[in-house]
C-alpha cells in the first residue's frame, strides 16, 4: 500500500497557530479531507483554507453535530470506508482536525476503526486548553502542580470531587454553566475560574466566570488555577 492518512491537527483556530508539519503535510496531500456539520460549518478547513489552492482537492466529511449515538457512530464508520478507499488507492490524504487530534478530537473515533488496517501518522497541534491560558495569561501548572482536564458533563458528585483541590481546566460548560458555577461556589472556586471563549478567534473573550450571565458558547473554556478548595 502506497497511500497514508494523515491526521493533521490544525489548532484551536488562527491560522498562524498551524504548525510549520501541518502545513507541509496539508500541501503535499493528494487530497485534503475534513469534518463538515450538517449546517455546513467546518472550522478545521477554514483553520487551513489558505494552504489548500485547489479545490479539488478538498474533501469534505458530514458528520452529525449532537445526534444520537447511533448515529454518529455509523457516520464514522463511513467515513473511515470512504478513506480506506483512496488510501488503498495509492493517495495520501491529510484529515485536518481541530485542536490536537488526541485531545477530545474526531480523530480519535477514526484512530479506532482504521489503526491496523492504513498506514496512519499523526501530527499534533495546538489544543485550546493551551491556546485559553495563553489568552488569559494564566498558567496551567508548575513544579509539581497536578493539572485536571474536566468535561461539565461529569455528574455533580465526581465534578465536585475534582474541583476540589488542583488546577483545572474545564471543558464543553455550554448548557452545564449555571450547575458548574455551583459546584464551584461549593468548594470555593468560584471567585478565581476564568472563561476564555472562542480562544484565538477573532471573536476571543477573556472573563471572570461570575460576569458570566446564561449559557456559555460552545467554543468556550473555563480555567481554574490551582490552589486548595474548601469542600463545604
Amino acid at each position: 500500500m502506497t497511500g497514508r492518512l494523515d491526521l493533521v491537527g490544525v489548532g484551536p483556530g488562527d491560522p498562524e497557530l498551524l504548525t510549520l508539519k501541518a502545513v507541509r503535510r496539508i500541501v503535499d496531500a493528494d487530497l485534503v479531507a475534513y469534518p463538515r456539520t450538517e449546517s455546513g460549518a467546518a472550522l478545521a478547513f477554514e483553520i487551513a483554507r489558505s494552504h489548500i489552492a485547489d479545490p479539488a482537492r478538498a474533501v469534505p466529511l458530514d458528520i452529525p453535530m449532537r445526534a444520537e449515538r447511533a448515529a454518529l457512530a455509523t457516520a464514522y464508520d463511513v467515513i473511515a470506508d470512504t478513506l480506506t478507499a483512496h488510501v488503498e488507492a495509492g493517495r495520501t490524504l491529510a484529515y485536518l482536525c481541530e485542536g490536537d487530534p488526541m485531545v477530545y478530537g474526531s480523530a480519535v473515533h477514526l484512530l479506532d476503526r482504521l489503526a491496523g488496517r492504513l498506514p496512519i501518522e499523526i501530527v499534533p497541534g495546538v489544543t485550546s486548553l493551551t491556546a485559553a491560558a495563553a489568552a488569559a495569561s494564566l498558567p496551567l501548572g508548575t513544579g509539581n502542580d497536578i493539572l485536571k482536564v474536566l468535561p461539565a458533563t461529569l455528574p455533580d458528585p465526581a465534578l465536585q470531587a475534582e474541583l476540589a483541590a488542583g488546577a483545572a481546566v474545564v471543558i464543553k460548560p455550554g448548557r452545564h454553566t449555571a450547575r458548574l458555577k455551583g459546584l464551584l461556589t461549593r468548594t470555593g472556586r468560584a471567585d478565581s475560574a476564568v472563561v476564555v471563549g472562542y480562544a484565538s478567534h477573532e471573536e476571543q473573550f477573556v472573563a471572570p466566570l461570575g460576569e458570566i450571565s446564561g449559557d456559555l458558547p460552545y467554543f468556550s473554556i473555563v480555567l481554574v488555577p490551582g490552589g486548595p478548595g474548601i469542600e463545604q
